[in-house]
């Protein structure tokens, strides 16, 4: 009988686990970002000889693949080659940084992509391969230099799953505040002083947003024009000045946005993707033209995720997004707030 060699886990026995236990219940800090998660990536540069800001702890090795992925810039839209026998978590890595999954046959020997095939492989192609995303099935040990060689010679990123050790460099960015890891108790709840912060901000945005589009000859004229483009130009109003004027106060609703994820989320120049679809069910929940509606729907969608995570685990938590939008659409197109048209 033909065998495959494995590499076993080596798990750690509970003493050496019990002291980081303690830390995280002394700080009441229980996510993914504490003070344990940014002591491990300075433990880990030194480990690998990189800068500290060269390591980044995720929550999951999809998102870190996926990250691996953007650090090698990578043309976007482009394929990026995989084995067809897999994790479901690799393509979803592949698509999370902008490229296409393109899959591959394995080697019937290792069950593992093959340099010398996957070379004939790029040339019938359907499209431009800018990465390769080999993996290691049930932990096999991978020849990596064979895979040195073959980026020498195609140019192509390659990026090496493996299911115990995830050593990459990644071009992200956090900024570490005074006030990062502090708590604010309410009742039984610990909140996050930075995700606080931003609710109140966002409510004091929203008001603002509301009052002007309610209130003021611009925000009157920006429905007039969202309404009817052609009777608004008529009647006077400066049609091309107007969209100007919405771009802007978009982007600066945008601005704002990004700098109160800051202090709890990561930064690369695909982090948007992430909220594409939370923000689109938003919208289409709240109403189309309704501030009130996308504030409340925002906090609906925000409910219905983090208790679809914590009851379906976090890779299905937006399972509740997609239940929602197609709800939606179903009995309520136009929305909750929403005006029929």
């Amino acid at each position: 009988m033909q065998t495959i060699p494995v590499m076993r886990p080596k798990l750690p026995v509970t003493e050496r686990i019990a002291p980081y236990m303690r830390q995280i219940d002394g700080s009441r800090i229980y996510s993914n970002f504490g003070p344990l998660a940014r002591s491990l990536e300075s433990r880990l540069a030194a480990r690998f000889g990189t800068p500290a800001d060269g390591v980044a702890s995720v929550a999951n090795a999809t998102l870190g693949l996926a990250l691996a992925l953007v650090a090698q810039h990578p043309k976007p839209g482009s394929l990026c080659a995989i084995p067809a026998w897999t994790f479901a978590a690799t393509p979803h890595a592949v698509t999370q940084a902008g490229l296409v999954p393109y899959f591959v046959d394995v080697d019937p020997g290792t069950w593992a992509l093959d340099p010398e095939t996957l070379a004939d492989e790029l040339a019938r192609a359907p499209g431009t391969v800018s990465a390769v995303m080999p993996v290691a099935p049930f932990g096999q040990p991978i020849d990596v230099s064979l895979w040195d060689q073959f980026r020498a010679r195609t140019g192509l990123a390659v990026v090496i799953e493996n299911a115990l050790l995830y050593a990459f460099r990644a071009d992200t960015r956090t900024i570490n505040l005074s006030y990062s890891f502090n708590v604010i108790e309410v009742g039984p709840a610990f909140l996050a002083l930075p995700r606080v912060i931003a609710f109140g901000v966002v409510v004091a945005v929203a008001l603002a947003l509301w009052l002007l589009m309610q209130w003021t000859d611009t925000g009157k004229a920006i429905r007039a024009v969202a309404k009817e483009k052609l009777g608004a130009e008529l009647s006077g109003i400066d049609v091309a000045h107007i969209y100007a004027v919405t771009f802007g106060l978009g982007t600066a609703c945008l601005a704002i946005a990004a700098c109160l994820l800051l202090p709890t989320y990561y930064v690369n120049p695909s982090a948007g993707n992430a909220f594409v679809l939370i923000a689109f069910t938003i919208v289409v929940l709240g109403g189309m033209g309704s501030v009130v509606g996308a504030l409340v729907g925002g906090l609906l969608v925000g409910v219905v995720e983090s208790l679809s995570g914590l009851y379906l685990g976090e890779s299905l938590g937006q399972i509740g997004i997609f239940v929602i939008f197609i709800l939606v659409l179903l009995f309520r197109p136009s929305g909750l707030f929403g005006e029929r048209a």
